[in-house]
């Protein structure tokens, strides 16, 4: 990219949302990255040379246009929640911030179609009145979009219910736009889904997502102590198999997790695991019978009506927590890293049936460097779970070392120590999303560096 190249682009778009200030550059070109100490180092200082942001859809194709005819690099963005570099530009170019393109486009009983853009609380919001609710949403749900949700998400509050993004039926139908001089518009189902989903933004820029909602429940929140993890575990995998007992969070914390959490300090005790819970409130004295059968002891306890408030940034209870799904999936790690810097995380998944024998596995053998919180889970029927564990950091050579070793045991790894897409463990996904970038972004304009040996591949392709 030359730089009379980023010049004509600009003067091409000059009546839309431009910034190019320093301040403006660097907060547009991150995302949590920082997370990681591996990543750090690398992706410190890259940034986009400029940064727009489209209120519409002609403006996205616009923007589109011009970065193929100009040969210019697109990284596009949402909330920025990403945690491996997804929304980081490595090679400068055009930021595509969608946050203000955000309309809800369509609700129906039991769907609803956004605008990438639309923030995911700010859907639930929107949905409340009509007795529904997106059926899972990130620990990020205050700042995540929808778009950016498909691209660099999985799962989150919802999953102990919904499983993941990625599960048949989870997503309805995405629009894609192309990077090409006359940008097009693709729509995707069913199994086409998976040829942009988690996929960086690497092959296409999501425009409308379609996805089916659930009816909205009334969500209590319950925090509930335990002796040992392996106590808090099997109640999580006891009330994850109650069918009969609608929820929407399974979380269950290691002891010396607890002083991490601080806001919730009054709650956790001493020497406590604990689990973080969300309800339906007609059911939540079921709830708290199985935790008493299980040797638990609820110590927080918040009606639907004071969760809902916490959450839709409403008035709450002086001295009262945030919304309780905000200390769980990686807002734990967050948490932690605001007490002691040298704190990371890794990504692991437990399978069915073996999954409380495999955690008791990992519990004595990384015991003394990894603190296991774990995120209960179904999956195609199957009750398991999956963990973003704290790690006292050392080296990069211990990372891999105990992602290799639980990969041994029979623990799936995920590495969010790298930025490249198809090298992360089981976000390898089946759908060919090199062969849709060929479709999608035929210059290879969109977020370049991120899809692993795709240049040579396509330079293969075209002999």
């Amino acid at each position: 990219m030359t730089r009379p190249a980023l010049s004509a682009l600009r003067a091409e778009l000059a009546d839309l949302t431009i910034y190019d200030d320093a301040p403006s550059l660097r907060m547009h070109s991150r995302d949590f990255f920082w997370f990681s100490p591996v990543l750090k180092p690398d992706l410190e200082g890259k940034q986009a040379e400029l940064v727009i942001l489209p209120k519409t859809k002609d403006e996205v194709r616009r923007v589109a246009s011009a970065c193929a005819r100009h040969g210019v690099p697109l990284t596009v963005r949402g909330g920025g929640t990403g945690n491996y570099g997804q929304a980081v530009p490595l090679e400068g170019g055009v930021v595509l911030n969608l946050t203000r393109f955000s309309r809800v486009v369509s609700t129906t009983l039991g769907a609803g179609r956004f605008e990438a853009g639309a923030n995911m609380l700010d859907i639930d919001k929107a949905l409340a009145p009509l007795g529904q609710e997106l059926r899972m949403h990130p620990s990020t749900r205050a700042q995540a979009t929808i778009g950016g949700f498909i691209a660099g998400g999985a799962a989150g509050a919802g999953s102990c219910t919904w499983g993941q993004i990625d599960n048949p039926g989870a997503v309805i139908a995405v629009e894609v736009m192309t990077v090409e001089p006359e940008p097009r518009l693709i729509e995707l189902r069913g199994k086409d889904i998976l040829k942009v989903m988690h996929a960086y933004g690497v092959n296409g820029i999501i425009t409308e997502v379609e996805v089916p909602l659930a009816p909205a429940h009334a969500w209590a929140e319950r925090i509930a102590t335990f002796d040992t993890l392996r106590d808090a575990a099997a109640f999580g995998q006891a009330f994850t198999e109650c069918d009969g007992i609608a929820k929407k969070l399974i979380s269950i914390h290691d002891p010396r997790i607890a002083p991490y959490l601080r806001r919730l300090a009054p709650w956790l005790g001493e020497g406590k695991a604990f689990a973080i819970l969300m309800v339906s409130e007609p059911q939540g004295d079921e709830l708290d019978q199985l935790i008493a059968e299980m040797d638990g002891t609820v110590t927080f306890t918040r009606g639907a009506a004071e969760a809902r408030a916490a959450a839709f940034g409403e008035h709450r209870e002086k001295g009262a927590p945030g919304p309780l799904y905000e200390y769980t999936w990686n807002h734990t790690t967050l948490h932690a890293l605001k007490v002691d810097p040298d704190i990371t995380y890794l990504q692991l998944r437990f399978p069915p049936v073996r999954n409380l024998e495999l955690l008791a596995w990992a519990e004595r053998h990384f015991h003394k460097d990894v603190l296991f919180h774990i995120e209960f889970q179904r999956r195609q029927g199957k009750v398991y779970h999956s963990s973003l564990p704290l790690v006292r950091f050392t080296t990069a050579e211990r990372l891999h070392g105990i992602m290799a070793q639980a990969e041994e045991a029979g623990i799936q790894a995920s590495n969010p120590h790298s930025w490249v897409l198809n090298n992360a463990g089981w976000k390898k996904v089946d759908a060919p999303q090199p062969e849709f970038k060929r479709i999608a972004d035929p210059q290879g304009l969109m977020n370049p560096g991120k899809l692993l040996n795709w240049q040579a591949d396509a330079a293969q392709a075209a002999e």
